[in-house]
């Protein structure tokens, strides 16, 4: 496949919930606009920072197919469907497919910590269960499961809609490799927001970003400065965002990235449990973060992740 999903920097974006819980889709469809007029080269709904992993099914679909109607084609729309079920992976993938998702992000199985051998089969079986382009996301912080180099490229030879990566190994050596000995037209992204200009220096094609949820005019501009041949621009923008990269991960994600929302009235909301709200130190140095960054703190209150009852 010669054309890349996306070149750029793609949002994963967050879930806003209301204070009971649930989906806020009122506040998703003003999430997605603030990003589009941001200039963000592409959306991820139900990724990561989406909370997938704490959506039933109904309403993880529910946020694909709804993101994929609000944002009407504007930019592509990328599905987090994966799942350490293999059947569950599949069931999701072809879901996304149907509500018109233009590409799936599928993440490592968690917990059961497949073989490499395992990892192929499992991916291979959910790419063919759909017709449009898969990109595989490696977390291994996350899932305790790495996908190896040579894993990466037997998977995209028995799957040809295989054709990107979402890399969060953290290891430029392994994505060095990775890049050496998968064809030019496989896509890699930058999984880690403080590795972008790294992972574009090896051939990458953007990110997958945490970062661009509060600032994706922003993170377009580090990648597009690159790719424009200004790469001493897009160096000093990568190291302007270090330190609120550093805030936006201080605890696990998506509860600094969700806290940077509220805190600039954006109103995202409550996170569900097992994740927490933000320790009280954590938030004023993400609110130090956010202003010496240049963004706009319009609030001193953050919202009781927890606290469900009130209306």
């Amino acid at each position: 496949m010669s054309n890349p999903i996306f070149t750029g920097a793609a949002v994963a974006l967050v879930t806003p919930m209301k204070p009971d819980g649930s989906v806020n889709y009122e506040k998703l469809d003003e999430l997605i606009e603030f990003q589009i007029a941001g200039q963000t080269d592409a959306i991820v709904a139900c990724g990561t920072t989406g909370e997938a992993s704490t959506l039933s099914h109904e309403e993880h679909l529910n946020v694909i197919r709804h993101t994929v109607n609000k944002v009407a084609g504007r930019v592509p729309v990328i599905a987090g469907t994966g799942s350490n079920s293999t059947e569950t992976a599949i069931y999701l993938s072809v879901e996304a497919e149907k509500a018109g998702a233009d590409a799936l992000l599928l993440v490592t199985p968690y917990y059961n910590k497949a073989t490499q051998k395992g990892l192929i089969e499992h991916f291979v079986k959910t790419a063919e269960a759909v017709k449009i382009p898969v990109i595989l996301y490696n977390v291994p912080s996350r899932t305790g499961c790495n996908i190896q180099p040579a894993t990466v490229k037997a998977i995209a030879e028995k799957a040809p809609n295989v054709v990107a990566i979402k890399e969060a190994c953290g290891d430029i050596s392994q994505i060095a490799l990775l890049a050496s000995i998968m064809p030019e037209d496989f896509a890699i992204y930058s999984g880690n927001d403080d590795q972008i200009v790294p992972i574009l220096s090896l051939g990458g094609l953007g990110v997958i970003s945490v970062l661009s949820n509060i600032a994706p005019r922003q993170t377009h501009d580090i990648v597009a400065s690159f790719l424009e041949g200004d790469v001493k621009k897009s160096r000093k923008l990568q190291l302007e965002a270090i330190d609120v990269i550093k805030s936006l991960f201080c605890e696990v994600n998506p509860i600094p990235v969700k806290t940077a929302l509220d805190l600039m009235g954006m109103n995202a909301g409550p996170l569900r449990l097992p994740l927490t709200e933000m320790d009280e130190t954590n938030v004023a140095r993400l609110k130090k973060s956010l202003i010496n960054y240049g963004l706009e703190v319009s609030s001193n209150q953050v919202i009781k992740f927890n606290d469900l009852t009130n209306d």
